[in-house]
């Protein structure tokens, strides 16, 4: 049996770690820390976890083989660098850290610890996912040219309300906007699966942001890819997408278009099928995250030294590094569409109306 320790009780710890581990065969949640400690009890009477720790410093002296890494983007640098000084493998949710730099430290420490360093994409880990890696491999739409990634949603709404009721701009929002908003925090996930399905490396890339809402970083990006094998990746990510509305509604898709047909899945109509030159084919619909199926394979890599299908922390820096760039690249190129509104001002200083922003040559297109 392989012991797991949880750092971090949030929500992507209570919705799909914890419930994940608790129904995953071979593995035990053995050990428990949040920094509030009410919230660390609450969620081991729920998930039956074996010991729940009051102080970080007793959690990682505890008897645990991994660590899953659940807390906030720039925490995970320093809780790498403790799970590798306690000899633990890890899985660390995604953005693996803030920067480049961050990540190639935690390749070095846990490289010198000799201990395991995963990325929690559990994208990968759907049947539809793994169905497409498999039609990809088989030729079954041709060579892929292009592919739409698009995932468009709200992040659970503009507004939240505080103790004395008084609308206030959702915390949530406002913390994942400043961690580098939507492709950062979510767009990972596609750019992953482009390079895992393909098996190509992405070797030029740019963003173009949109701005429905003032933070620094576009809260509507697109992003397009160039792989190696030739083909071209469009990835859009937004977090305003009906983000006021009353009765909001995401848009999740993917769509595969190669020389023989295409694949194309899509969340909201419960579809996944191929369309090629001998007919179209409707097969299984799941949904496009599969927390169990990760830690399935978790278990496998650590039981058997094969990593398989696990994202390993190259993944993880690829990923970062080409999500934070994009980023970066928009927020530098943003356009000053109007003299007026303040979201679509371009950010050079006191005089930016008589300023244009050269194109920089040394720029991936």
């Amino acid at each position: 049996m392989i012991k797991i320790g949880v750092l971090g009780c949030g929500m992507i710890a209570e919705r799909g770690h914890l419930p994940a581990i608790q129904q995953t065969p071979g593995l035990i949640l053995e050990a428990l820390f949040a920094p509030r400690w009410e919230r660390t009890v609450e969620m081991q009477q729920r998930f039956n976890a074996t010991h729940a720790y009051p102080t970080e410093a007793a959690f990682w002296e505890s008897d645990f083989d991994a660590v899953v890494i659940c807390t906030p983007a720039p925490l995970h640098l320093e809780h790498v660098i403790q799970a590798a000084k306690h000899g633990k493998n890890i899985l660390c949710e995604k953005p693996l850290a803030m920067t480049e730099s961050d990540i190639e430290e935690m390749i070095r420490v846990t490289d010198a610890a000799r201990v395991k360093l995963y990325t929690g994409f559990t994208y990968r880990f759907s049947p539809s996912a793994l169905e497409i890696k498999r039609l990809v491999k088989d030729g079954s739409i041709g060579e892929v040219r292009a592919l739409r990634l698009i995932y468009l949603w709200n992040l659970h709404g503009k507004w939240q309300y505080d103790a004395s009721g008084t609308m206030i701009p959702s915390r949530l929002r406002v913390g994942r906007m400043e961690e580098g908003g939507p492709m950062v925090d979510c767009g990972v996930h596609q750019i992953d699966l482009a390079r895992w399905w393909l098996g190509s490396e992405v070797s030029s890339f740019k963003g173009i942001g949109v701005w429905v809402e003032d933070f620094e970083a576009p809260d509507h990006l697109y992003l397009h890819m160039g792989h190696e094998c030739g083909a071209h990746t469009m990835v859009e990510m937004s977090f305003s997408y009906n983000a006021t509305s009353k009765e909001p509604r995401s848009n999740f898709q993917y769509e595969l278009i190669g020389t023989d047909g295409v694949i194309r899945f899509n969340r909201e109509e419960h579809t996944f099928e191929v369309r090629n030159s001998r007919g179209t084919r409707h097969l299984p619909w799941h949904p496009e995250k599969n927390f169990r199926g990760m830690y399935t394979e978790l278990h496998h890599a650590l039981t058997s030294n094969d990593d398989r299908n696990m994202p390993l922390a190259k993944d993880g820096l690829v990923a970062t590094r080409i999500a934070r760039e994009a980023t970066e690249n928009a927020i530098l190129n943003r356009a000053p569409n109007s003299s007026k509104h303040k979201s679509t001002m371009l950010r050079v200083g006191a005089d930016f109306m008589n300023e244009t922003v050269p194109a920089d040559s040394a720029e991936p297109i």
